[in-house]
């Protein structure tokens, strides 16, 4: 914000305007200008994130030389005030560890959705009653009222200040060389890339006494004071690779969440109880659905009969969907040479997340595949293409492997083997718009066919840093984006830099039944990779042409949409989708016959039936099978057998008795081929 000693600010929020005298603070803008709103935690100031006290005359300036003031307040879901929120309590968690243990060394401590961490050095992991232990003493020192106060410091000064943290001076050192790190782990940068002196922000928690109590690098910003922060709670600690490297230090994290208000807290805290006892790994077990033995290794499961029967219906209803919209199948290998890679730029852009080479012979190096769009361009290249054939669509349920780091994976839902329901529609620019429109639309109708209705939210994310192309591609391929969602009548945001490195893409999420959001189906624009494998169409003209290149996954992964829907269903699967649709219990020995005649009425229509024919008593044999989530449990005894009727017990709904045997087949298979959901809630 361009000012002398002597020039006044004018400064805006909304439509109000006013001029200010110099070195007047964000908060005494806000104020000024009649913006308080909510509970303010920070402000915005020419669109840079601002401490409240941090004087106006240091912030950029506006592109519009209008320079506007803003309030980052914590209200109506706010996610950019609850993570200021949550910095400044990662920091007054790392200032209650150093206080209660010895030659602590702390690395780095960013929010995270709906919470925090911090990451430390310690010469034992922490225990349950440490986390106690620190939580009580984060109490305390709120209520001191510490203030969290901005300072700048030259890289020696900042060296000398953290020459005991080991992780400090590695950050210090890092910035200094231009290495890129994250803006939670390290304070402002002035000038290039790599300097000689660069300037770092420190942020010191100060006593109302003036007497500092613990300092940290940050960019900030931060709460006006400690007092600022109502609701915490510590979740848990874990092991996690400084740098997330599995070649550096194992460091010990310590997990939390704070919230604006103490209900806020406790609605969060509740819904995590409910994951829990929904969690895909334990229903998975429980259900016999899915298995992670050790063996595998991290990231990769392994289908169990039931579970294998809830993937081939997702996989039966994408294949006989894509085939029904023009789409052709291809299947492609698991590994390529190297040299693929190398074209398709995942090497230079991707290789983090790539598994290592594979020497198999002297000719070449072996990658596994981390995606299958290489090998679709390969296949749309096997002859020349004219332009009557556009738009050519190909689709494949192909498996991919990527290296994500052992902190991150998350049974099925981050995983580091899974298959992709993958496709890649390669089109003329008359036809994107289009071809982006239908994939939204198709990815509309799968969540509702699997009983998550409207989606909860639509990304556009833009150009990533790291990426190819020109300016001008990149915002052609967005605004076909934009413009197809915008066909279809669907709101959305803009996520910057979130885009793949060779295109912008739409992330369509979901909200499962506790109110959790995934974001499951991408569409993408590329007009990368078409360049560099130089694939073209023949035009009209008789000349070549290059198509774009159209990159869709709906489900995201099979692994992961079904373990949000086993989480979501609670694993209570909809009839279609049930591994087992109907069990059919006798209500003794005598009643087998008719028990067998029952299942074998269903199962000419196509269901799949169980008849439980144990020894065990009517009440434990209708327990397991309700224990087993099994939609419908059928009781026969003699009344049944005599009238042809069945006694049925759904799991969602109300119980009917005598309801005749051909009635029932008749509302089980309507059941099926309508793909009935029931009301997805936390019941």
């Amino acid at each position: 914000m361009s000012t002398t000693s002597a020039s006044p600010l004018l400064v805006r929020s909304g439509d109000a305007a006013t001029e200010l005298a110099p070195d007047t603070t964000a908060l005494q803008a806000l104020k000024a200008l009649e913006a308080i709103r909510g509970q303010v935690v920070a402000a915005r100031v020419n669109g840079a994130q601002w401490d409240l006290d941090r004087s106006l005359d240091d912030a950029p300036d506006h592109p519009d030389g209008d320079d506007a003031v803003e309030v980052v307040a914590i209200y109506g879901d706010t996610d950019e005030g609850r993570a200021i929120l949550r910095h400044s309590t990662a920091h007054l968690m790392a200032q209650a560890v150093t206080d209660l243990f010895d030659d602590v060394k702390w690395a780095i401590g960013p929010p995270i959705e709906n919470g925090f961490y911090y990451d430390f050095d310690v010469a034992e992991p922490f225990t349950a009653t440490d986390l106690e232990r620190i939580e009580d003493r984060m109490r305390e020192l709120a209520k001191e009222r510490q203030a969290y106060v901005r300072e700048e410091v030259a890289r020696d000064d900042a060296r000398t200040e953290f020459a005991d943290q080991p992780y400090k001076l590695e950050i210090i050192d890092a910035v200094a060389a231009g290495e890129i790190v994250s803006p939670t782990d390290v304070g402002d940068l002035e000038g290039d890339d790599a300097v000689a002196d660069p300037t770092f922000t420190v942020y010191r928690n100060v006593r109302q006494d003036g007497d500092v109590a613990w300092s940290d690098l940050c960019r900030g910003p931060h709460v006006p004071s400690t007092e600022r922060i109502p609701a915490f709670r510590l979740l848990r600690s874990a092991g996690a690779y400084w740098r997330g490297r599995e070649d550096r230090p194992m460091l010990q994290r310590i997990y939390g969440t704070a919230w604006e208000s103490n209900k806020a807290m406790q609605a969060h805290l509740e819904q995590l109880e409910e994951a829990a006892k929904r969690d895909h790994r334990k229903l998975g077990r429980e259900l016999e659905l899915t298995h992670f033995p050790d063996e595998l290794g991290p990231g990769l499961s392994l289908f169990l009969p039931r579970g294998a029967i809830v993937r081939q219906q997702m996989e039966d209803w994408i294949r006989a969907e894509v085939l029904a919209r023009g789409y052709q199948p291809v299947y492609s290998p698991h590994i390529a040479k190297e040299d693929l890679w190398r074209i398709s730029g995942h090497l230079q852009n991707y290789a983090e997340l790539m598994y290592p080479a594979m020497e198999i012979d002297e000719a070449a190096r072996y990658r596994l595949k981390p995606m299958n769009c290489p090998f679709h361009i390969l296949a749309y290249q096997s002859r020349i293409r004219s332009y009557r054939e556009l738009p050519v669509r190909l689709s494949e349920l192909g498996t991919v492997y990527r290296y994500e780091k052992s902190g991150v994976v998350n049974g099925q839902l981050r995983a580091r083997g899974f298959t992709q329901d993958d496709s890649h529609i390669f089109c003329t620019d008359d036809q994107l718009v289009d071809e982006v429109t239908g994939c939204t639309q198709f990815a509309l109708d799968l969540y509702r066919v699997f009983g998550f209705g409207a989606p909860s939210r639509i990304a556009i994310s833009t150009r990533p840093e790291k990426s190819f192309g020109e300016a001008q591609d990149w915002d052609a391929a967005q605004q076909a984006l934009i413009d197809a969602v915008e066909r279809l009548g669907l709101d959305y945001e803009l996520d910057e830099g979130e885009g793949a490195f060779y295109g912008p893409k739409i992330d369509i999420h979901l909200r499962d039944a506790i109110g959790r959001e995934w974001q499951t189906t991408t569409v993408q624009v590329d007009f990368n990779l078409p360049e560099r494998f130089d694939v073209t169409y023949v035009g009209e003209d008789g000349e070549d042409h290059r198509p774009y290149m159209v990159h869709r996954a709906l489900f995201g992964s099979i692994e992961r949409f079904f373990a949000v829907m086993v989480e979501s269903f609670n694993g209570a699967f909809p009839t279609w989708l049930a591994p087992v649709q109907a069990t059919v219990v006798p209500v003794a020995a005598d009643f087998d016959d008719y028990a067998g005649e029952v299942a074998d009425a269903l199962r000419a229509e196509g269901a799949r039936v169980e008849v439980d024919a144990s020894d065990d008593t009517l009440g434990n044999k209708v327990r397991k099978a309700v224990t087993a989530k099994v939609p419908h449990v059928l009781v026969v005894g003699g009344n049944e057998r005599d009238a042809r009727t069945v006694s049925d017990r759904p799991y969602h709904g109300s119980q009917r008795k005598d309801v005749p045997l051909d009635e029932f087949v008749a509302d089980l298979v309507r059941e099926i081929d309508d793909k009935v959901v029931p009301d997805l809630d936390a019941s």
